[in-house]
């Protein structure tokens, strides 16, 4: 994990701690134009750091994780004169962490960056465990490498920038964790009404949540074992999202993985034994809250195909998923085959009413 986890809800004070013990060259603060209009005018004015930092935005949405972003990205660093003892801020949402973290990671071979997550899909996922990249071809995350950031400000004083939909999509990845944690956890959460945030609260929640993520990336960090646990949900979740994409009406990332946590979990059922009065609470939850992600028979193939392209498989012909048999009891390195996961999605349609 970071060098410096740092869980507060005063941002500016513990940011501007961790560049003086820094002491870079200069910094630079990365942001889209959501966190540019929201977010970087209260941290310029709470913030030295972040005051006399030069801004280089992107444009928002995964969409925008790309080459040519990226390519942005270092040519404005170039031009401000970074070298290998500047600083780059992330200042954004997991798209803005991502892409900063890896052209921070590959810019003159690497120069340290700070995350500072404004969304709470940003808190709890992406800011944390290393995992820095871009979208490439059409795939998520395609490309891309592990490097710790040097140090990541944990906060949901931001979080009354969001709308209801930015607040679930992070929370997912919350169900995610406490699914893989205990059942304890995973009932915490599912009484939890996450579209009324009180900020110390909220705040505990993600540190309990990220201390779970914290532990599996701690023993396995570059994903040989254990850290595949992590990926519960986000097989089938990231070819929804990408179907999504090839639609151009592209899904919230935390919604994909709330649907492919669904499906994945069926496969658990058949799979493992996870209790099926679990699954169906589980998708009634998901069904309330997320809404559906809809599709036909006819997309299954294409769905399929998506999948072979996971990272995680380990050939050509097997899907690998990461299932549980129960909250808390994990089981990395499942496979399943094409006619299985189409059981799935059809069990999966049923439940939500397709």
């Amino acid at each position: 994990m970071a060098q410096n986890l740092i869980y507060s809800n005063h941002v500016a004070q513990e940011l501007d701690r961790a560049v003086e013990a820094i002491g870079p060259s200069n910094i630079v603060v990365i942001v889209d134009t959501n966190t540019k209009s929201f977010v970087l005018p209260r941290m310029q004015s709470e913030s030295s750091a972040v005051a006399k930092a030069t801004v280089i935005e992107v444009m928002p949405g995964d969409v925008n994780k790309n080459i040519d972003s990226l390519s942005t990205i270092w040519e404005q660093m170039q031009q401000a004169g970074c070298n290998r003892s500047s600083l780059v801020i992330n200042l954004g949402g997991g798209m803005v962490t991502d892409m900063g973290a890896f052209a921070a990671s590959t810019f003159k071979r690497g120069v340290k960056f700070i995350n500072v997550p404004t969304t709470l899909l940003a808190a709890v996922d992406a800011s944390v465990g290393g995992k820095t990249g871009i979208n490439f071809n059409g795939l998520k995350n395609e490309v891309g490498v592990f490097n710790e950031a040097d140090t990541v400000i944990i906060s949901s004083t931001f979080f009354n920038t969001l709308n209801n939909q930015e607040k679930l999509s992070g929370y997912a990845e919350m169900i995610k964790h406490a699914l893989l944690s205990s059942k304890e956890e995973y009932d915490t959460l599912l009484r939890y009404d996450v579209t009324s945030i009180d900020p110390d609260r909220m705040l505990d929640l993600i540190k309990t949540s990220v201390a779970v993520k914290e532990k599996i990336v701690t023993e396995d960090p570059t994903e040989k074992g254990l850290r595949k646990a992590l990926n519960l949900g986000h097989t089938a979740g990231h070819a929804f999202e990408e179907l999504s994409i090839e639609r151009n009406s592209p899904i919230p990332h935390g919604f994909a993985v709330a649907y492919g946590m669904v499906v994945e979990l069926i496969l658990a059922s058949k799979k493992l034994g996870f209790p099926t009065a679990e699954l169906t609470r589980f998708a009634s939850y998901i069904k309330e809250n997320y809404g559906i992600f809809a599709f036909s028979c006819k997309e299954y193939d294409r769905l399929i195909a998506l999948m072979h392209h996971d990272k995680k498989n380990s050939n050509a012909s097997e899907i690998n998923f990461s299932l549980i048999s129960a909250p808390g009891n994990i089981v990395t390195d499942c496979t399943a085959d094409d006619e299985e996961i189409k059981a799935a999605f059809d069990i999966y349609r049923e439940f939500s009413g397709q």
